[in-house]
């Protein structure tokens, strides 16, 4: 006689066990059944290598998202030897070096072109914080901001809602993209001259989906309410789940609860960013969409002689990387202190570096008049 594992579960939990019984009893046709445990149900082989099978690909699965929340936090390098992190740090500043340093390149580059601006809100105008709700620009940065604006024409990309962000940001000047660009409004005053034809740029690529936006943020903040920390955001035309303040032991049970309202609704997608997940309309548009439709409404369609600059840090902010690259045209600038998979040209480290950077392209451009 044999003996094999056996997987069975807890009627209760749900838990699946490993118990050691005979083959002969459980394989063989002709054998009797064994009394099966309290609180435990016993298992065919053919079902029993179907559960592996589907078990493990779940596994699989959430580990790979356990893993890409950990490395989420722009902290995650600390865990790794402080000369191997040094390594890598300097390896990638190398093909990503920083904006400030090559501030002169970047000028000649754009010499005799029209710059034109592109900013991301959290973690490139803001300090990134535990409160989305408390996300301040400072009064530094605001002026800065603001003399950018006359300077240049300049756009806020954002995965907020518009509202909000423009009660951070309190400047009429500028463009703003909200909903990671599926809603996009024009300033309301200043740069009339570039687009003297369309004074209110207006554009919701995402309109249908509201109705089904506001369902699911109610689904999911009903369904996450027991995770400690987690906050449910409704930016209009997408959501987003923060788990910056979530217990890292409950990552795995949070995302589960995400996955399980989502999947849900087909035409929604679920993907990731800096300790946060975005529910957004499978709609083929994102940051990189909002950035040509922005240049076009300025009227740059096609136009070889304008330089467009993006700054960013998060996941979401590589559509508008990938784009620069394919265009050819001006370039991208990552915000971020440690290495991460990139197509910008450039690095900043964080919003102070990035209040530096405008004010240098400022001074500059008084230069020029």
């Amino acid at each position: 006689m044999v003996s094999q594992n056996v997987v069975v579960s807890d009627a209760k939990t749900g838990i699946i066990t490993v118990s050691t019984v005979s083959n002969s009893s459980v394989f063989t046709p002709s054998a009797q059944k064994p009394p099966t445990a309290p609180g435990y149900i016993s298992i065919s082989k053919k079902k029993l290598l179907k559960n592996l099978e589907i078990n493990g690909a779940q596994s699989q699965r959430l580990t790979s998202w356990v893993d890409s929340m950990r490395a989420s936090s722009p902290t995650h390098l600390k865990s790794l030897p402080s000369l191997s992190a040094q390594e890598e740090l300097n390896s990638w500043i190398k093909r990503h070096p920083s904006a400030l340093d090559m501030f002169e390149r970047i000028i000649e580059a754009a010499r005799g072109k029209q710059i034109v601006m592109f900013l991301d809100y959290d973690g490139t105008l803001s300090p990134i914080v535990d409160d989305p709700d408390r996300a301040f620009m400072s009064s530094k940065m605001r002026r800065t901001v603001k003399k950018m604006a006359k300077s240049f024409p300049t756009s806020i990309v954002t995965g907020r809602c518009i509202d909000k962000v423009y009660s951070f940001v309190k400047l009429a000047e500028l463009y703003y993209a909200g909903s990671h660009g599926m809603d996009i409004k024009g300033p309301t005053k200043g740069f009339s001259r570039y687009n003297k034809d369309k004074p209110s740029v207006l554009y919701q690529p995402a309109g249908d989906f509201l109705p089904m936006i506001d369902e699911v943020y109610k689904q999911l903040v009903e369904k996450t309410k027991s995770t400690a920390g987690a906050k449910v955001e409704n930016n209009k035309f997408c959501l987003s789940v923060h788990f910056r303040c979530v217990d890292e032991k409950k990552w795995s049970e949070l995302a589960l609860k995400v996955r399980s309202v989502v999947q849900n609704y087909p035409t929604l997608k679920l993907s990731q960013g800096r300790k946060v997940f975005e529910i957004r309309p499978m709609v083929k548009w994102d940051k990189g969409k909002a950035l040509e439709f922005l240049l076009e409404s300025l009227g740059f369609e096609n136009c070889n002689e304008v330089f467009p600059i993006y700054i960013g840090d998060d996941k979401t902010d590589e559509d508008a990387f990938k784009l620069l690259r394919e265009r050819e045209q001006g370039f991208g600038i990552l915000v971020s202190k440690f290495p991460k998979d990139t197509s910008a040209s450039y690095s900043l480290q964080d919003p102070p570096e990035v209040m530096d950077f405008l004010r240098r392209l400022v001074e500059w451009k008084q230069t020029q008049q």
